[in-house]
């Protein structure tokens, strides 16, 4: 996949942990699939994907804590 997905605006959050990775290298995924689960204190986020193509790397890990504009995968 030639475009990176970042970490959208999820409101005030900050440094949101991510509890569920839903994508694998080598997936084919398309527009809106869900690619990962993050966990605030008030609830679980999907976040869908804003391309179509192959997972080529995926840049975090369970446990993870993210931000708005952070590299998922690419």
């Amino acid at each position: 996949m030639q475009n990176k997905l970042l970490v959208p605006d999820i409101g005030d959050f900050e440094k949101v942990e991510i509890i569920e990775i839903l994508v694998k290298k080598g997936d084919k995924i398309k527009k809106n699939h869900p690619i990962v689960t993050l966990e605030s204190d008030k609830s679980s986020v999907e976040v869908p994907s804003n391309h179509e193509g192959e997972v080529e790397n995926i840049s975090v890990k369970i446990g993870d804590k993210v931000s708005k504009g952070d590299l998922l995968l690419n």
